[in-house]
């Protein structure tokens, strides 16, 4: 699949490791910086989502979405986990949930831009989860700053992976290929933000970190089962050096399928 994504904002809460350990599946590790867990709201606007090879059809490839997640890891192999992720477009929904077993919900959204300013609103209509609603206004502040190695910024950004569970139970990763992400600082005014609760979640203050990032252009691939006996487990994984040099615009030619 590809997609590209549009006017992104990165907002992240240090939550106790304890509080995240239940809603985990026990195969994963948390994975944290400085000893510290994050969980992250990032909203963004989803366009050209599509097979590759394909062309997108507006209707089914435009659309907002909202995602709640976490940061874990199997050994020394990092990804993402998803609380819950809310779009704006109902077969979206179920095609993510059916094809990458992903906790996707049906949600009323509006993306509306007031000169560098974007206002951001989600209201969850999906009876498969808890009501969530989010309302946020957010705008880049600043240039280009690309993440330093080592960074917050590379911890919470810099993933290539994520894990989801599957109808039967069993553990999946997908891989995911695009260019380094072009983060700018930004400022962020949150209003309304249920969706942490919704999961059973407190997110408390103010973010402690705040990113923006105009476009990034992704290709993903299908999932796979991670075995329970250890014998599969996922490897590490690089970004593509034809992906890198890209300034941020992925083709179906520049990718390699990581193993």
């Amino acid at each position: 699949m590809r997609m590209r994504w549009r006017d992104l904002l990165f907002a992240h809460w240090p939550v106790d490791v304890d509080i995240l350990r239940p809603l985990l599946p026990p195969a994963l590790e948390i994975d944290t910086f400085d000893g510290r867990a994050f969980v992250g709201v990032v909203p963004f606007g989803m366009e050209d989502t599509a097979p590759r090879g394909l062309p997108g059809v507006t209707y089914l490839s435009v659309f907002p979405e909202v995602n709640l997640r976490t940061y874990v890891r199997i050994g020394d192999v990092g990804g993402v986990w998803f609380f819950s992720l809310d779009a704006g477009r109902r077969l979206a929904v179920e095609g993510a949930r059916l094809g990458f077993h992903l906790p996707y919900f049906h949600a009323r959204m509006a993306i509306e831009h007031d000169g560098d300013w974007i206002r951001y609103r989600s209201e969850r209509h999906d009876r498969r989860g808890r009501p969530a609603r989010l309302d946020v206004r957010y705008r880049p502040s600043g240039p280009v700053r690309p993440a330093e190695p080592g960074s917050l910024d590379a911890f919470l950004t810099d993933r290539l992976r994520l894990f989801a569970v599957d109808g039967r139970g069993g553990l999946t990763t997908t891989t995911i290929d695009h260019a380094a992400w072009p983060l700018r600082p930004a400022e962020a005014e949150f209003a309304v933000e249920t969706l942490s609760a919704a999961q059973g979640i407190e997110l408390t203050g103010p973010p402690v970190h705040l990113a923006f990032a105009d476009r990034l252009d992704v290709v993903a691939w299908w999932p796979r089962h991670v075995s329970a006996r250890g014998d599969r487990k996922p490897r590490a994984i690089t970004r593509s050096r034809s992906i890198a040099r890209s300034g941020g615009v992925a083709t179906p030619g520049a990718m390699r399928r990581p193993r």
